[in-house]
């Protein structure tokens, strides 16, 4: 027995020297990839000196490994590990003490983050070493380049912002020690990958978006999967305590681990699939053909980095299809183990096979961050810069003009936005799933609502890759028709589809004290913020306000030149578009819902300002954004013009779906008032019309009072 439990204590406490042992893996994997590759000897008019040529991939790699543990211990503190021991109390926020699982994550967190500020600093010196080929000094010259460079040249900018995130990140998580606040701090912490998306091979050349936003997934994905498989290595010792110590209490110690793999399995098995797809799509904007994977050293790395994913995938397979089932609870199956003494050697033997193929995952994963790290630093087959013959159009938008704007190429023309193709995908393959369980579970749930919800992902879709994406960059009036189908029609039919009630009614409660999907929704619908946003006043005047906002400030040529700001731009119209209508028409709860007199006064005022404020555009004589669409140099019509028909299109298209939200908010008025008139008729049969009778007795002691007064 004590050379068991000995062996199960260093079963434990292996994962810490060999996680240790993984990371050196991978930065033996950058140095065979930098040595294969010749980095550091190309693109550059000087030698920085082998500090640079080796620190900078290197400090990359620490940056990549450290951001990921930071960020992922905290999701997991926020959404899989409790904060408190003991039962969850809602009065009491803070019952029991904290949870030494959520303790050791916040300490993992808090020491990466640091690692990650200081990384990121390196990285930011570093990559100005590389680029102006000057050594790392204290000299004046490097001083006074380095400064330029961090606060005017938009990589600088990039590293530098990624250092404040981080430092900021640092701050907060050694600060705050609840699931909300950690949220926040995550979504922070994610924060730092729009910067990395916006620079490197994906800053420049064709299909800048694409690029874009392919590597921005790229980099979520790799985050979540592999900060998470670290975050679980190191807290493998303070696993096993817990676990024993719920054991000697009999509550369920063996399954603590179990059921942390399978919260972590769910976020992998999403992560994988967003690293795939996007590696795909961003390796086909950088290969030409199969030649170049096999030719060049780019290819040759991104071959290496697929077969790495396939294998990764396969044990994420071993463990959500084998092992996460035995350790979530006894195992009953053909063939299992009788007796108490099995079940511990089952469960002894399963969690040395888990920890073997975590290591080795985490190892494997570690090799591939490395081998990206000299990745980012390796100029791809394709160039990245715009031929010398390029249009204005495409100096300006990063694509070739579209042909003329004929009804017909609204909806023929395509560019393929896959940051918003991958979140359609993910809330249609979600709703669908939900309402099959719901509707297994016999509950009742309209089919008319998934397919409201479809259709208006289906819109959602067409409005951001199909003919509004592509003419809206060229055109004032392909603009006006993205802008008013995301945030007047889209919405309508997301709304209508009630996904918080599906997601209520889909969605298991946990009470283990963690914070699952089903309960951040919860805390959202009923938070301050909550409230205020969806105070119909505020919700108006955001919904109106804005749109003045963002057409008559710098906001719209932010919006037009800079991803970020297009991004910003869709969900800002998005989201404004939704709170608004779910104010007026939505079924979903609230956290307070105005009368439906309210609602449609509030929809005739909208109207009439939506009215006015489009007569204002179509009348204007002068250009909105005229650096932008006046030297767009298409050709088809004068600029003016097209900025008048814009301003015709913001009248029709925001009226008009006004106009059905207004038919949509007077029937749900008139089923209300008919449920209420019947639980009204109910209540009198059930009382014998009591409250008529007390009301009438009331007049009439009135008027006996004014009859004894004369």
């Amino acid at each position: 027995m004590t050379t068991q439990a000995s062996s199960r204590r260093a079963l434990w406490a292996a994962p810490l020297p060999l996680t240790a042992l993984t990371l050196v893996t991978g930065l033996a994997a950058l140095i065979l990839a930098a040595v294969l590759t010749g980095m550091g000897r190309s693109g550059v008019i000087s030698n920085p000196g082998l500090l640079t040529q080796w620190g900078l991939p290197v400090a990359r790699y620490i940056h990549h490994i450290s951001m990921a543990v930071a960020v992922s211990a905290a999701i997991l503190a926020a959404v899989a590990l409790p904060a408190r021991t003991g039962p969850r109390q809602r009065q009491k926020r803070r019952a029991g003490q904290e949870h030494p699982l959520f303790s050791r994550a916040l300490l993992i967190a808090q020491t990466a983050s640091v690692v990650w500020t200081m990384a990121a600093l390196a990285v930011l010196v570093l990559s100005f070493s590389a680029l102006a080929g000057l050594p790392v000094s204290a000299g004046e010259g490097f001083s006074a380049g380095f400064f330029d460079y961090a606060v005017n040249i938009a990589t600088g900018q990039a590293w530098l912002s990624i250092v404040l995130i981080a430092a900021l990140f640092s701050t907060l998580v050694a600060a705050v020690r609840n699931p909300a606040g950690l949220g926040f701090t995550a979504v922070l912490g994610l924060g730092a990958i729009v910067p990395m998306a916006m620079v490197g091979h994906s800053a420049s050349g064709d299909d800048h978006t694409a690029a874009v936003n392919s590597l921005g997934l790229h980099l979520l994905g790799v985050v979540i999967w592999v900060g998470g498989l670290l975050v679980l290595a190191l807290l493998a010792p303070q696993i096993a305590r817990t676990a024993q110590e719920l054991t000697a209490r009999d509550q369920g110690g063996p399954q603590i681990l179990g059921t942390l793999l399978r919260r972590y399995s769910v976020l992998a098995g999403l992560a994988l699939v967003t690293v795939a797809a996007s590696g795909v799509v961003n390796a086909d904007l950088r290969i030409e053909n199969l030649q170049q994977l096999v030719n060049t050293p780019y290819g040759l790395l991104l071959v290496l980095k697929a077969a790495a994913t396939v294998i990764l995938a396969a044990i994420g397979w071993m463990h959500r299809a084998w092992i996460i089932p035995r350790l979530a609870g006894p195992h009953t199956g053909a063939g299992a183990p009788r007796g108490e003494g099995s079940e511990v050697s089952t469960s002894y033997t399963t969690s040395r096979l888990l920890w073997q193929l975590i290591l080795v995952e985490a190892a494997i994963m570690t090799a591939v961050i490395g081998i990206s790290a000299v990745l980012g630093r390796t100029p791809p087959p394709v160039s990245e810069d715009l031929p010398p013959d390029a249009t204005p159009a495409r100096i300006l938008t990063g694509y070739p003009l579209p042909p003329s704007p004929e009804l017909a190429n609204y909806f023929t023309q395509w560019r393929i936005d896959w940051l918003w193709l991958a979140v359609i995908i993910f809330l249609a393959v979600w709703y669908v799933r939900a309402t099959v369980q719901v509707r297994r579970r016999g509950i009742r749930w309209p089919l008319l609502r998934a397919a409201a919800w479809l259709f208006g992902l289906l819109i959602f879709f067409w409005v951001t890759s199909g003919g509004p994406a592509v003419y809206g960059m060229v055109l004032f009036s392909g603009h006006m028709v993205q802008h008013m189908t995301l945030t007047m029609v889209v919405p309508i039919f997301l709304v209508l589809g009630s996904p918080v009630t599906l997601a209520m009614r889909a969605l298991t409660p946990r009470s283990d004290g963690t914070r699952g999907a089903r309960e951040w929704i919860l805390w959202l619908v009923h938070s301050k913020w909550s409230k205020l946003v969806t105070h119909p006043v505020v919700a108006a005047v955001n919904f109106g306000g804005s749109i003045v906002l963002f057409y008559f400030t710098p906001v719209f040529g932010w919006s037009l030149e800079y991803h970020l700001g297009h991004i910003f731009m869709t969900v800002h119209f998005l989201l404004t578009g939704y709170i608004f209508a779910l104010v007026l028409i939505g079924r979903d709860p609230l956290p307070s819902r105005p009368p439906h007199f309210l609602r449609v006064i509030i929809l005739l005022a909208t109207m009439v300002f939506h009215a006015f404020l489009a007569v204002v555009i179509s009348g204007s004589e002068e250009l909105i954004q005229a650096a932008w669409f006046g030297n767009m140099g298409h050709g088809w019509f004068p600029a003016l013009m097209d900025q008048r028909r814009g301003g015709e299109l913001m009248w029709g298209l925001g009226e008009i779906p006004a106009v059905l939200m207004g038919v949509i908010a007077a029937v749900q008025w008139s089923k209300d008032d008919t449920r209420e008139s019947k639980r009204l008729d109910r209540e009198a049969d059930r009382s014998g019309d009591a409250e008529l009778e007390d009301y009438n007795q009331m007049f009439a002691a009135m008027n006996q009072r004014n009859n004894l007064g004369r």
